[in-house]
């Protein structure tokens, strides 16, 4: 049987993981509560901004000849280069969280790459920099920072670079993954095509329009919002991971409290059993002595 100071420093030692685990809980539940109003909001500017593209694309195809068209809507034959977009946290301790971006874009790099496209990363955290890093991948660019305090002015100008990489021809493709927030108790990865834009997508939806354009300002109406519709996705992704981040984070340290709950029972178990066996041995020994002296 185990020596009862070990057990009972060890029931200490439990206690302590389980008040610390307790209040991350209490601190990602607040944070989570103001990061899900920030995400709601902005789901809905970003819903604007997506109806509003659709809107002006459809008209431009209903009333000017050949449609859309552009760098940001050409269609390549054979995707050559993809830059790939991702999220991940600053901080660890928040489950499956960043493996799970993690995995989708290392399956995401195999499928690109099995297919004869070069495959450029631009990491956003410090988790998926670290891993991708030791792995031995080389990120085109990356950031520290900016997935745990999201900022629109900075989040316009990482996504900058890429475009104009795409506007440029060096790039056929963009895409962005993070893992999204969808309930208090789960997340889900979430991957946008966000150039060339899918025009097939806006001639699908049925539109009332309400906007009345000029011929020659279609075009340039369109392309200022394309420029607002990519800087905002990606400081979208920012804010929907975030909540994503402490919804999970959430869920680890409830997960984490329980156990050290359950593991702080059995060790009293365990130090109770000690207890008496020891009481029990003296008790024996006290017995003996008395017997022998008779």
């Amino acid at each position: 049987m185990a020596n009862l100071k070990d057990i009972k420093r060890k029931i200490g030692s439990v206690k302590n993981t389980q008040k610390t685990t307790r209040a991350m809980k209490l601190v990602s539940t607040a944070k989570l509560r103001r990061a899900e109003e920030v995400a709601k909001r902005s789901k809905y500017f970003e819903n604007a901004i997506n109806d509003t593209l659709a809107e002006i694309a459809s008209s431009i195809n209903k009333y000017k000849v050949g449609g859309v068209k552009g760098r940001y809507f050409e269609e390549p034959e054979v995707v050559g280069v993809v830059d790939i977009i991702f999220v991940t946290a600053d901080k660890g301790l928040c489950g499956g969280f960043n493996y799970q971006t993690i995995k989708t874009v290392r399956s995401l790099v195999e499928e690109y790459t099995r297919s004869g496209a070069k495959v450029r990363l631009r990491a956003i955290g410090k988790k998926g920099i670290e891993f991708f890093k030791f792995q031995g991948y080389e990120l085109t660019d990356s950031v520290v920072g900016l997935s745990s305090a999201p900022e629109y002015k900075k989040a316009a100008e990482f996504i900058k670079s890429s475009v104009e990489d795409y506007l440029d021809g060096k790039v056929d493709k963009v895409v962005l993954v993070h893992n999204g927030y969808k309930n208090m108790i789960t997340q889900e990865i979430k991957v946008v095509n966000l150039l060339p834009i899918d025009i097939k997508g806006f001639e699908e939806k049925e539109i009332s329009s309400q906007l009345e354009l000029e011929p020659d300002e279609g075009e340039k109406v369109l392309e200022s919002l394309i420029n607002k519709y990519n800087e905002f996705n990606i400081y979208f992704a920012l804010i929907d991971s975030l909540a994503a981040e402490h919804s999970a984070r959430m869920q680890a340290m409830d997960a984490a409290t329980k156990n050290a709950k359950e593991m702080v029972e059995s060790l009293t178990i365990s130090y109770n059993k000690a207890r008496q066996e020891s009481i029990t041995t003296e008790l024996t020994e006290i017995i003996s002595g008395m017997e022998a002296m008779k």
